[in-house]
């Protein structure tokens, strides 16, 4: 069967950013609906002599100087003279994104973005969506045959160089324009969905990690509540109840260009929290939190009191090869005191006096939840020497993962047990604390969202996260 191939696309420069974004509308749109028909095709058992072949959009602009109109700014502009692209994907879901940023580096370079059909395939996959299933509609021999036609996912090109700083590009190819590859954002979508139970199109801009189903709950009551009166917020979405659960349920408190706020049930552990930033950093997120529950290491501490991480000490591991444990990852002033402005309006305690409910320090990042069994001798002597007032096992890689992937990123944590001065956390007291302290703690995180919210993206995109050789986009 020769199934008709789209028309020739050729490159064309752009001025306006709606027009720019059009285009990539319309140039994905054109590529997915000849994957599309053609898979269904296969279904419906007609033959192909030749491979189908889609391609991703691509955004390319050349720069004669190294400008931006407001220093102010930690994006939306390229560091020096040169060639940056980079393929896109999901206008769908990235329209207002792409026309932000298409918007800042016209402002700021007056130079036109270039729009056109890159060379980089759309593996079949990621074109058919994330509720499709290859294996539904096929018999095994179809399937077997879907690498001999059509273009498969590649992980050779789904890395996170660019975001680990490790690109160097030859001197005849253009530098990059974002932080992530067109395949590398549809391989996260796909796996949002997997990982959520939702939606990547349901994911807001303000994002919530939690450790604790408690807090879940909470934000249900809450959202669900405030989703109703229709005044901010216009939505609450969360994963089918009649489905299975998934391993990291998300939910949704919806606005207008995704404004609004996202919870997620992480889980215990470090190797859940990379996992899941990997794949809504692609989401460019205007801010994430870490809100649970921590050990809290000093005497002078109570159940219930809040712990401000300024400082990490990462012993998680996970992220060591990409973040390696001698990189800073810096408090961002922004986050920093939203947190605390947060935490003063809903407790009531102010100044001076909001030291009798919060403490500001450093948070050790464990790999072990047993941790407490170790030496005594040896882990107080780095718990000592780092001035660490807290230990969990989410916060320091959550953070690490903000500062890779360029994305705020802050940490709120609530006292539930003293291990080292014998307030161990059991199964009655623990209820007791959780049904006390969860509403306040959320309560908090909530305020804070809306108090970053209010900044702007322009003035909460910290360039503490930006290198001196950066990528234009956010």
């Amino acid at each position: 069967m020769t199934m008709k191939a789209p028309e020739t696309i050729k490159p064309k420069n752009y001025k306006d950013a709606d027009a720019a974004v059009k285009a990539v509308q319309e140039i994905y749109a054109q590529q997915v609906a000849y994957l599309r028909d053609s898979f269904i095709g296969l279904s419906e058992g007609k033959t192909f002599k030749n491979p189908v072949r889609g391609f991703y959009p691509y955004a390319r602009i050349t720069t004669k100087y190294a400008r931006r109109s407001d220093s102010r700014l930690s994006y939306g502009f390229a560091p020096r003279p040169g060639a940056y692209s980079t393929t896109l994907t999901r206008p769908d879901i990235f329209d207002h994104y792409y026309r932000t940023q298409f918007a800042q580096i016209i402002k700021n370079h007056d130079v036109p973005i270039e729009i056109g059909l890159s060379d980089t395939p759309i593996p079949v996959h990621f074109a058919l969506g994330t509720d499709f299933h290859l294996e539904k509609d096929l018999d095994v021999e179809k399937l077997e045959s879907i690498p001999t036609i059509f273009d498969v996912p590649d992980l050779d090109i789904m890395d996170d160089e660019i975001a680990n700083s490790r690109v160097v590009p030859a001197p005849d190819k253009d530098m990059p324009m974002a932080l992530f590859t067109a395949p590398r954002v549809d391989l996260s979508l796909q796996r949002l969905t997997h990982y959520s139970g939702t939606q990547a199109e349901d994911f807001q801009n303000f994002v919530i990690f939690t450790n604790y189903q408690f807090y879940i709950d909470e934000f249900i009551k809450i959202g669900e509540a405030l989703a109703a009166k229709g005044e901010d917020y216009k939505g609450f979405v969360q994963p089918d109840p009649l489905k299975r659960i998934p391993q990291m349920p998300a939910y949704h408190l919806t606005r207008p260009e995704g404004d609004g706020i996202t919870m997620i049930n992480i889980g215990v552990g470090p190797s859940n929290a990379k996992t899941i930033t990997d794949h809504v950093a692609v989401l460019r997120p205007h801010a994430w939190l870490m809100l649970g529950h921590c050990a809290g290491l000093r005497s002078s501490q109570s159940l219930g009191d809040y712990v401000l991480a300024h400082g990490y000490l990462r012993e998680d591991h996970i992220l060591d090869h990409d973040v390696p444990c001698d990189i800073p990852i810096p408090a961002l002033a922004e986050i920093q005191i939203a947190l605390q402005d947060a935490v003063a309006e809903v407790t009531g305690e102010q100044g001076y006096d909001l030291k009798k409910v919060m403490r500001t320090g450093t948070v050790a990042t464990t790999d072990d939840r047993n941790w407490e069994l170790g030496a005594a001798i040896y882990q107080n002597r780095r718990l000592s020497q780092s001035r660490a007032i807290a230990m969990d096992m989410e916060s320091g890689t959550i953070a690490a993962n903000g500062f890779r992937f360029r994305v705020p990123y802050g940490t709120l944590l609530c006292v539930s047990d003293k291990p080292l001065h014998g307030q161990l956390k059991l199964p009655g007291m623990a209820d007791t604390f959780y049904r006390e302290r969860v509403d306040q703690h959320l309560q908090i995180g909530l305020r804070t969202m809306e108090l970053l919210r209010a900044l702007g993206p322009a003035k909460l995109h910290s360039r503490k996260l930006r290198s001196f050789n950066e990528v234009a986009f956010q």
